[in-house]
């Protein structure tokens, strides 16, 4: 008898949190509430535009007034750059990187792959623990 009482409970929670979690009619399948009012006098005829500037929005006091650092266009060290000099170049100084580690590291687990290796090697340099790490070594292209 306790059974069938403990069954009966749990059944009847279970229904009470199931309900609690249906669908509410007044969402739509967007997630946004429904108008509620009808009337044409709730809504207005045309969107209410201000003519007011927005203030220009300021660094932090404290913050470091820093300019863009130009992007470097040449790998001074080709295969053996650094993670630290990786993160200095422009996008197709980059690709020349790469594709020179993959040559000099011929059946790596990059092989036939430049744009995985490109990518691999943009996220590991950005950590400053490899600053000093070649490229190669830190993605893994190097045996």
């Amino acid at each position: 008898m306790k059974q069938t009482a403990i069954v009966a409970l749990a059944a009847g929670a279970l229904v009470l949190g199931l309900t609690a979690c249906g669908s509410d009619k007044s969402t739509e399948s967007s997630g946004l509430r429904k108008e509620t009012t009808t009337s044409a006098a709730g809504r207005s005829a045309a969107p209410v535009t201000s003519t007011v500037a927005a203030a220009p929005i300021e660094p932090p006091s404290g913050a470091p007034a820093t300019t863009a650092a130009v992007k470097k266009n040449t790998a001074p060290h080709g295969a053996q750059t650094t993670c630290g000099e990786f993160r200095d170049l422009d996008g197709d100084t980059e690709k020349q990187v790469i594709q020179q580690v993959l040559a000099a590291n011929p059946g790596s687990k990059f092989d036939g792959s430049p744009n995985v290796a490109l990518g691999t090697a943009k996220l590991v340099c950005l950590a400053q623990t490899y600053a000093n790490t070649p490229v190669a070594n830190a993605i893994g292209a190097s045996k």
